[in-house]
């Protein structure tokens, strides 16, 4: 083997590949985000059509989700994101030339929007599913995986900034045509061409065991037994299912806060420029909150940024939620921000360690489909109680809802002991509790192990795993 051989291989196990083409992946979005719906009411002439485009769009993402795991599971991981990545620069790339040959109408925007939104959600599923994958391949050190995922989410959240705001600028200069839209397409292509590039073996789903009992069932009946296996283990394991609500609750609180209390709040103090701020202060903190997370991962606790993230988020929303004045409004988005920044990193972190990696992608599917219909719950109820009530009360029971959810997870049990962190280290020889699961950083000692239930093909759920260096938790374009 030449030198270059392996000064190549530790190139495509960079981490720099991977966040390179989740930058462009999320910077294309973030242009269609801005650019998309000026279209929609641009050749309808309807506010409402952006809407309703929108909530079709995220009704496939959801239904989607469920399935999407099977494909990640069961096919190359690397290989499923650079096809969902073509496939969506093509359906975005349709847009303008659907528009040269017949038109763009409302039925073409609905077909396209929901088209493009199924065959992203596996690249999204199998992008989330490479990360751990990268993190074994590279050095081993504690708090590694942390540093990544933190790194992952200051990308995510410079690029919420940089693509709407890119996206408002090529407008303003070019003028509002569905050939901008080419932008987008060109990212998604550039993103799975740079996907293309990993090195090979983050790519590798893990060896099925032989199972007669399935194979008897056909290709169906396999399928519905396994998505039956990953959503029993979303269900049974603490974890995993503390960390999906709380994750799914925060998501449809900042939702709210954004589609509904402060754009009213914001037009009653005849300050609507300043809607957009509230983003913006958000994800300013979390570029903040997630570097300074990826800067100290492995130095302070995980349990101590927890605690710190819950208490950021009730004080942030008490601000936002009293509406007192525009700017105290503001100084709480951007609290809630910075603090929310490693909470979510720690629950990704978790939940990636405490899933087996054979069943990574359908849990991470069934996770994407109640995050996106998280904000169903809450946006249309906080719209009636402001339509109601007032401003004031829709703003209390927003903070209200984020005050409890912070003080139920600081409370949870499955939340008390969150461990250190060892992402990259070594991974042991492969477990025996999960049929198929392959190697797992976890269920691999029989004395922290739980059936979750009665019959021979019971998911074992790994409990509290103990390690040197202290306890771990056990139990993501």
């Amino acid at each position: 083997m030449t030198t270059s051989e392996p000064r190549g291989r530790a190139l495509r196990a960079s981490p720099a590949v991977y966040f390179t083409s989740y930058g462009l992946s999320l910077l294309g979005s973030g242009i269609a985000a801005v650019v998309l719906p000026l279209l929609v009411l641009d050749r309808t002439g309807d506010i409402l059509a952006a809407g309703v485009l929108a909530t079709a769009a995220t009704a496939a993402s959801a239904a989607t989700g469920v399935g999407a795991g099977l494909l990640v599971d069961r096919l190359d991981r690397r290989a499923v994101s650079v096809v969902s990545g073509l496939l969506a620069a093509i359906s975005v790339a349709a847009l303008p030339l659907v528009d040269a040959l017949w038109g763009l109408d409302m039925t073409w925007f609905l077909v396209l929007a929901v088209v493009g939104a199924v065959v992203r959600v596996p690249g999204m599923t199998a992008q989330e599913v490479l990360l751990p994958a990268l993190a074994r391949l590279g050095p081993a050190g504690p708090g590694r995986l942390d540093r990544l995922v933190a790194t992952r989410e200051t990308v995510g959240s410079t690029l919420v900034l940089a693509g709407p705001g890119l996206g408002g600028l090529l407008v303003a200069v070019l003028g509002l045509t569905p050939a901008l839209l080419l932008v987008t397409a060109t990212t998604s292509l550039l993103a799975a061409l740079t996907t293309l590039l990993l090195d090979p073996r983050t790519g590798r789903a893990p060896e099925r065991e032989r199972d007669d009992a399935a194979g008897a069932r056909g290709a169906v009946g396999r399928a519905v037994a396994d998505l039956w296996t990953s959503w029993r283990f979303l269900a049974r394991n603490r974890l995993v299912l503390g960390a999906t609500l709380v994750t799914a609750m925060l998501i449809a609180v900042i939702s709210s806060l954004q589609s509904t209390l402060m754009p009213a709040y914001f037009t009653a103090q005849d300050l609507p420029a300043l809607t957009g701020l509230t983003l913006s202060a958000i994800a300013g903190g979390s570029i903040a909150g997630s570097a300074l997370y990826a800067a100290t991962a492995g130095r302070v606790s995980r349990r101590t940024w927890f605690v710190v993230g819950m208490v950021g988020l009730i004080v942030g929303f008490v601000a936002i939620g009293s509406l007192a004045s525009p700017w105290l409004v503001l100084a709480g988005a951007a609290l809630v921000g910075l603090t929310n920044a490693p909470t979510s990193a720690i629950l990704g972190v978790l939940t990636i360690e405490a899933t087996p990696d054979a069943m990574r992608g359908r849990v991470l599917g069934a996770q994407n489909t109640v995050m996106l219909g998280a904000p169903a719950l809450t946006s249309a109820p906080l719209a009636a109680v402001a339509a109601v009530a007032g401003l004031p009360v829709a703003g209390a029971v927003l903070a209200g809802l984020a005050a409890v959810t912070a003080l139920v997870a600081l409370a949870a049990p499955a939340f008390r002991s969150l461990g250190d962190g060892r992402g990259g280290e070594p991974v042991p020889p492969p477990p025996t509790g999960v049929v198929g699961a392959g190697h797992s950083r976890l269920d691999v000692d029989p004395a922290h192990r739980c059936r979750t239930g009665g019959g021979s093909d019971d998911v074992l759920a790994a409990g509290p795993v103990r390690r040197a260096g202290g306890p771990a938790a056990g139990g993501g374009s």
